[in-house]
Formats: structure tokens, sequence, C-alpha cells
């Protein structure tokens, strides 16, 4: 299963500078868990982090100026945090699988003299753990709109002894030392990331499969009025981000995988409470209801009559039963419209689903639910603080050792955070 170690913000709204997992430049620190909840008052900026996989995600989608002013973000300077010149700055390190060499991953996007945000940095490095620093090679740099691509033998061989990357400082020399090279590749267009171009080329696998797992990225802006929609019939396989699909997902599974479909409706109405089953209805004009069987009624209700609860847990649990899913789920408050006694099952079907075996999503999660945080570990949580100049910080629960004694001596950590121990008031 492909998986974010670790990743990096500058410079992105309040996140002036936040660091979580394990990174080239923090080799010590611990990867990040199969799922990771993201906790923090209001304004602290899960709102940001969020909204930070989305950007990153269109920016390969869309290219780096469309980004900037896609889902009402306001263009470039709104989302550069105030105050700041430099950079937007994004670092990612992933792993197609447990035995796979490390990617990491470097974005900078800035203005070129125009004012347009265009790509000013983009560094592709596949490498080892520090500790065998033969293994590192140059994949891809770009800087403008020239770069370099699988640099040459004797390139690599002086990166291989100097390859290990302990500070932020070696990085950025072993990238300085790179762009002396003679570019042999250039770009056509500057707004464009080049992992998107050169994604599409055979002959470059490791950077396709880079641009396949964030191009499969699931962020949820799922909404219930868009659940209750009536689409045209028209079977889709995975569902959309708005949830506006929610009827076509399931009647592609009703035609494509039937046995199969009929064994996760009844999993899933079995988790959803007084629900006995779950099918969909065309109409005469060719549109599509989504109907639950009541276990206590005849006749079925339709989604337009369903609370919003209900819609949400079918539609996190469909998404979760894809066959197909996407490497990487990203979903804001999931806990909202939902009973607290069933976020606890929420949190098991999400980390069952996460650590499976087979081929799971990575799950990411922001939330200010205690109940929901009683059914995560330390490790598993990180908290976001608002500091004294207005920017965020964020540190892992389990950092804190008199946390971890609480929580060993089983008290649950949604009620250590309702009482003040990870953030005070």
């Amino acid at each position: 299963m492909a998986k974010i170690e670790g990743f990096r913000i500058k410079n992105f709204r309040v996140l002036k500078d936040i660091s979580m997992g394990k990174l080239m430049t923090l080799p010590e620190a611990e990867p990040l868990t199969p799922i990771t909840a993201v906790i923090g008052k209001n304004g602290s900026g899960k709102s940001s982090l969020f909204d930070a996989f989305g950007f990153l995600s269109d920016c390969l989608k869309l290219g780096v100026e469309e980004a900037c002013d896609a889902r009402g973000r306001g263009g470039f300077e709104r989302l550069r945090s105030k105050g700041e010149k430099g950079s937007i700055h994004f670092l990612v390190r992933y792993k197609e699988d447990d035995n796979a060499r490390a990617i990491d991953y470097r974005l900078d996007i800035g203005l070129d003299s125009s004012g347009r945000p265009t790509v000013q940095k983009e560094v592709l490095i596949e490498g080892g753990e520090p500790q065998t620093p033969s293994r590192g090679l140059t994949i891809l740099l770009f800087r403008d709109t020239k770069g370099i691509v699988w640099i040459d033998e004797e390139r690599k061989r002086e990166f291989n002894q100097n390859g290990q990357f302990h500070t932020e400082a070696t990085w950025n020399h072993i990238i300085e030392g790179i762009q002396s090279e003679t570019p042999n590749s250039e770009l056509e267009d500057m707004r464009k990331l080049g992992i998107a171009t050169l994604g599409s080329l055979k002959q470059h696998p490791r950077i396709s499969a880079f641009r396949r797992f964030i191009d499969g990225w699931y962020l949820s802006y799922f909404t219930t009025d868009a659940a209750r929609s009536l689409p045209l019939a028209d079977p889709q396989k995975h569902l959309n981000i708005h949830g506006d699909n929610l009827g076509n997902v399931v009647q592609f599974m009703e035609r494509e995988h039937p046995k199969i479909f009929q064994s996760i409706l009844n999993r899933i109405a079995g988790k959803i409470p007084g629900i006995d089953k779950i099918d969909t209805e065309k109409t005469p004009d060719g549109r599509l209801l989504l109907r639950f069987n009541d276990k206590g009624f005849h006749d079925p209700f339709y989604a337009q009559q369903m609370s919003d609860g209900t819609l949400k847990v079918f539609a996190y649990l469909l998404l979760l039963e894809d066959p197909t899913p996407p490497p990487f789920i990203c979903i804001e408050e999931p806990e909202n419209g939902l009973y607290h006694k069933l976020l606890e099952s929420l949190v098991q079907e999400f980390r069952q689903h996460a650590t499976g075996t087979k081929g799971g999503s990575q799950v990411f999660i922001t939330t200010h639910q205690p109940y929901l945080v009683d059914a995560l570990s330390p490790e598993e949580v990180w908290i976001l603080s608002k500091g004294n100049d207005g920017f965020s910080t964020i540190t892992r629960a389990s950092d804190d050792p008199l946390v971890k004694n609480l929580v060993d001596q089983e008290l649950p950590l949604g009620g250590l955070w309702y009482s003040d121990y990870l953030d005070a008031r």
C-alpha cells in the first residue's frame, strides 16, 4: 500500500512552517500511521491543513495558477502566509509499499515577473534511509521550465557518496549542486508540474507511480444536500468528492458486482441502525433514486427523506468498500451530523480499512470531537495550536510522556483532550 510517511508545509495560510512524520530532513522521526487524526481549537489551522492536500492535488490536475483560484481560495497572495515574501513550499515523503525506497518530493510555488503563480522549484529524489546513502539518486529536478531527469552515472556516483540527508542544509546543498548541470529537459509551461508531464511517460515508472498516487487522492467535500440530488442513471465506479453520484456508484456495483455488492450492502445495513436493505430505483425519466428500507416499515424511504447522519455513514462505508480504493483519503470533521456512539465504530472501520491486507487507503482526518479521539492512540493523534504570532504549530500526542502514561493507565485520549491535557484553554 502506497502511503505518506511525512510532509512539511511552509507559507500556506496559517501554516507558516509545520512538519508531520518522517522526512528526508527528519530521518529520526516516526512515520505517519495508517490512520492519522488532527485535532485543535477553532481557527487553529485544521481547515488550512485539509486544504493544503487539496491544493497540492489541484496543482497536479489543474496547474498551479488554476489551483490558487480553485475552490474559492482567492489567489496566491491570499494563500501565502501573511507577511511572508517567500514561496509556498511542500515537501512530501512517500513509499509505494513497505519494501520500496522512499520518494521525497519538493515543490516551491512563487510569482513570476508578471505576478502569475509559477513553479519555482520541483525536485523528486529516490533514496534509501540515511544509513544507506548508496541507494540515493535524483530522478527529477526542474527550476523555472528547464530540468534534469535521471542524472548521468558520474553525477549519480558523486551523489551516492554524499547522499545522506541529516539536515535541510545538506538537502539544499545537493540540489544546488545538481542545478549546475546542463538542463536536458524543458517544460513548455512554468505553471504545470513536471511530474504531470513526465509522469505520463512509460520510461519514468517511479515518477508515473508518484503522479498516480497524488492523482488518486480522495479529498472529501461531501455534503448531504449533494447526496440527495437525483442524478441521471449512469453507472459510475467511484464516489466523487461531493457525493452527488452516490446512487450512480450503487448502480455500478449492482450491475458489475451483484453478489459482492449484496454482501457489502448487508454489512453496511447492519452498521446503520434500523436499516434493513439499500438499493436503487430508476424513474421513468432516467433518474436514479436511492432507497433505504427501514426495518419497521414495509415501503422504503428515499435518500431525500433520510437523515444527514445516515447518508454520511453510508457514503463513508461505501467509499471504504470501493474495489479499487484511493491510496489516500482525507476527510474534514467526519463526525458532523453523526450520533456520538457511532464514532468509535466509524474509527474502527477506518482503521480496519487502512491496516488491512487488501491494499486499503491511508486515512487522514481532522476533528474536534472527543468521542472520536477516544478510539485513537496517542501515535495517531496530532495537536494543532495557534501561536502568539498567529501561526500554527503541531505536535504529536505521543510526544508528551504524561499523555502516554495516562493512556497506558486506560484513560481515554478524548477525555484527556476534553480535560485540557492535550491543549490548554
